[in-house]
C-alpha cells in the first residue's frame, strides 16, 4: 500500500514516481469477473514496472445494493489496506431514468464508500464505468427510450458515472468513455462477446488499460503484456486509455483530491528569506531550507550566514499522500547583514591582520565576488594574520562571534 514517506530518499514528485505498488479490491459482477480483469490488470501493470496486488468479489448480476450487505465485500473492505476499491454496478441499473437511479443506485455507492472510508480514509473509492450493450437495453427499451440504441444507454451511463463520482467525491474509472471511442474511431475492433453485453478479451483489455491509466495516473503505452491480442491491436487499445483519461483527468476527478505542491515563492531581505508556496488540500508541511533548519509551517523563514546557493525542499502531504517541489535560493555575500562584530585590519598583498577587541571564539570565512569559499578558520586569540596571497582583488570577509557577525569587501 502506497504510504507516506518522510525521508528525503523519498522526496520526489508522485507523478514520477516509477516501481510503483498498490493493493485493490474489486467489487462488481461478471463484467469484473469476465476474462479476470483483475488479473488481466495486474500483468498489464508487471509488464510497466508496477505491482497490483489485488483481491475480488464478483458474483454474477451483482448491484452496490447487493455489495452493501454483502458479508464478503464488506469483509474485505474492512482489511482497511487498499489503496482503491473500484466500484461496479450493474450494467444496466445506472442507465435507468434519473429518478430510479437516484433511489436504486446513489443511496448505495453512498453506503459503499462510506463504509471504505470508514475503513481507511486514506483509501479512495474508484467507479468503474461500464459500457452499453452493442444495440442499447432492448430488455428495457419500452420502459425508457433513452437506453433503445447504444449511444442512448451509453450516455445514461456516463451522466449517472459522473453524479456518483461528484456526489461522493471519488474518481471514475472511465472504461465506458474509452469504449465509446474505441467504437467511433476503431469498429473493427470487437469489444464484445457474441450477447452484445459481456465484453470481448480486447473490451477486458481495454478496460485493464484504462484502470492502469486511472490508478497510476500514467499512460499504458508501451506495455508488452497483451493478454493474447495482436500487437497492433493492444498499442491501439492502449493509446486510446491514454487519450480518454490522461488527457481529461479533472473530467473523471482523478487525482483531483491529491495534495500538490506547485512552486515555491522565497522574498530574500538580506539574508533572512520569506517562503510561501501555491499549494492544493495540504494538510502538513515539511521545510529543508538547505542550511540545516527545517520548519514546519505554511510560510517560514530561514537565516542564512552564508553566501552560496542553497537548494529548499517542500513536502507536503494530506494525511495520506505526499507531493514535493523544490527550488534554488541564491545569498550573495554582500546580502548578509552586519551586526555587531568588531574588528580592525591592515593588509599587505600577501596578508590580513586581524585584531578584535578581547579573546573570544570567532569563525571567519572568506569569500570570493561569486560566493566560492576560499578560507575559513576559527580562532581563538585577539589577533591573527591570514595569508591571502592567492585571493582575487577583490573579496568579503565574514566574521561571526556567537550570533553576532560582520561582513565586509576588501580590496587588495
Amino acid at each position: 500500500m502506497i504510504k507516506i514517506l518522510y525521508s528525503l530518499l523519498f522526496c520526489i514528485s508522485s507523478s514520477i514516481l516509477l516501481g510503483q505498488e498498490i493493493d485493490v479490491l474489486f467489487l462488481g459482477n461478471s463484467y469484473t469477473g469476465a476474462n479476470n480483469l483483475p488479473s488481466l490488470t495486474a500483468q498489464l501493470a508487471t509488464s510497466l514496472g508496477d505491482t497490483i496486488n489485488y483481491d475480488s468479489n464478483t458474483p454474477g448480476g451483482y448491484t452496490l445494493q447487493g455489495h452493501s450487505t454483502n458479508a464478503t465485500s464488506l469483509n474485505k473492505i474492512s482489511q482497511g489496506n487498499w489503496d482503491f476499491v473500484v466500484l461496479q454496478e450493474q450494467s444496466q441499473r445506472p442507465s435507468f431514468p434519473p429518478s430510479q437511479v437516484a433511489t436504486e443506485v446513489y443511496p448505495y455507492a453512498e453506503i459503499l464508500v462510506d463504509s471504505i472510508h470508514s475503513s481507511n480514509p486514506c483509501t479512495e473509492p474508484l467507479f468503474y464505468m461500464t459500457w452499453g450493450r452493442e444495440n442499447g437495453d432492448q430488455q428495457n427499451c419500452q420502459f425508457y427510450t433513452p437506453i433503445c440504441t447504444y449511444d442512448g444507454m451509453q450516455l445514461r451511463l456516463r451522466t449517472s458515472y459522473l453524479e456518483m463520482t461528484n456526489n461522493n467525491q471519488t474518481s471514475v474509472s472511465p472504461v465506458g468513455a474509452a469504449w465509446k471511442y474505441t467504437r467511433d474511431n476503431y469498429p473493427n475492433i470487437d469489444l464484445y462477446t457474441s450477447d452484445g453485453s459481456h465484453p470481448s478479451l480486447a473490451g477486458s483489455y481495454l478496460a485493464a488499460c484504462v484502470f492502469y491509466s486511472s490508478m497510476f495516473r500514467s499512460s499504458p503505452e508501451g506495455a508488452t503484456y497483451s493478454a493474447g491480442l495482436s500487437t497492433n491491436t493492444a498499442s491501439t487499445l492502449q493509446n486510446i486509455a491514454k487519450l480518454i483519461v490522461i488527457d481529461s483527468l479533472d473530467t473523471w476527478r482523478i487525482g483531483a483530491d491529491d495534495p500538490s505542491a506547485h512552486s515555491i515563492i522565497a522574498t530574500n531581505n538580506n539574508n533572512t528569506v520569506s517562503f510561501s508556496a501555491t499549494t492544493n488540500n495540504v494538510e502538513n508541511f515539511h521545510w529543508d531550507f538547505g542550511n540545516g533548519e527545517t520548519a514546519t509551517i505554511a510560510s517560514p523563514t530561514s537565516t542564512y550566514n552564508n553566501g552560496g546557493n542553497y537548494t529548499v525542499i517542500l513536502t507536503v502531504d494530506n494525511g495520506c499522500i505526499t507531493d514535493t517541489t523544490s527550488t534554488t535560493v541564491s545569498i550573495s555575500s554582500t546580502a548578509i547583514s552586519e551586526q555587531k562584530a568588531t574588528f580592525r585590519y591592515t593588509q599587505d598583498n600577501a596578508h590580513l591582520f586581524l585584531e578584535f577587541i578581547n579573546n573570544s571564539t570567532r569563525t571567519v570565512t572568506f569569500y570570493d565576488l561569486n560566493g566560492r569559499l576560499l578560507n575559513q578558520k576559527i580562532i581563538h586569540d585577539k589577533s591573527y594574520i591570514f595569508g591571502t596571497k592567492s585571493f582575487p582583488s577583490i573579496y568579503f570577509i565574514v566574521i561571526r562571534e556567537g550570533d553576532d557577525y560582520q561582513t565586509i569587501k576588501l580590496f587588495k
